[in-house]
């Protein structure tokens, strides 16, 4: 089951704060959390409903670090889009 420590960053980046101000939130988790996983987060921790959530899973690039070759960890990036009257205070920047 998904708990909230699954969820890594919530993502501001210049698309994702156009996105909030339409009311869609840009999440980065664990690749284990699944679309049904992140919507009893939202509702357990939150106490908002997403109307969709949108999954993107993301690979890890191979990265060289003085010639020692590694590899970024791979996650999942979740589109959850809220209802217009929801919002969520500790995420606004």
């Amino acid at each position: 089951m998904a708990d909230i420590t699954d969820i890594k960053a919530i993502l501001y980046t210049e698309k994702s704060l156009n996105l909030q101000e339409d009311g869609i939130i840009v999440v980065q988790t664990s690749p284990r959390m699944t679309k049904n996983g992140l919507k009893a987060v939202f509702q357990e921790y939150f106490g908002i409903k997403p109307l969709r959530v949108n999954s993107m899973r993301v690979n890890g690039k191979v990265k060289r670090f003085k010639g020692v070759e590694g590899k970024r960890p791979d996650f999942k990036k979740f589109y959850v889009f809220l209802p217009e009257d929801a919002k969520i205070d500790s995420l606004a920047v």
